[in-house]
């Protein structure tokens, strides 16, 4: 055994990419359109379950649409929407196990076109991180509780980003 040993274990990988688009009555339709148009997958209407006066939400009301990919599909996509945002992210926008961003206008993804039944709209995407055995925790029998080292640190998300997808963190 002379090359160094990596527990296979602890390494990391993406486990979904998630697209959300936050709209109310005729724009959640239009959401929906942008997230079925870029996912290529049946978006999920969000409905809300609290009250919360100062922005008119009750439970039961639409408030928002997303979609959730995984595998190979997610990771081009995430290569995709990356070039949105030239390929840069903020170091505050990353957190243990995941991190999240913005595009304003879908318009700016690479290869894709201007719909008019859409208009111009944003959306939002959090790619979420996961390490092998996190099954311990999730399974319905059994279940178990995890280490904190099981958890995705930031660092270990900014140096899996920037060999794997090229990302500069700013």
């Amino acid at each position: 055994m002379n090359q160094e040993t990596i527990n296979p274990m602890r390494e990391i990988r993406i486990e979904k990419v998630l697209l959300s688009c936050g709209a109310t009555d005729k724009d959640l339709e239009k959401a929906k359109k942008l997230l079925e148009l870029l996912s290529g997958m049946k978006a999920q209407i969000i409905i809300s379950r609290k009250r919360i006066p100062d922005f008119g939400v009750r439970p039961g009301l639409e408030v928002g649409t997303r979609a959730t990919l995984r595998g190979e599909k997610a990771q081009a996509l995430l290569k995709q929407l990356l070039g949105a945002i030239d390929n840069s992210i903020d170091e505050s926008q990353v957190s243990s196990n995941h991190f999240s961003f913005g595009i304003k206008e879908y318009i700016e993804i690479p290869g894709i076109e201007y719909q008019r039944d859409i208009g111009i709209r944003g959306l939002n995407i959090t790619v979420v991180f996961i390490r092998p055995g996190i099954r311990v925790k999730r399974k319905k029998i059994k279940s178990g509780k995890l280490p904190k080292k099981q958890i995705v640190s930031k660092e270990e998300i900014i140096n899996y980003m920037e060999k794997k997808f090229q990302t500069n963190f700013v």
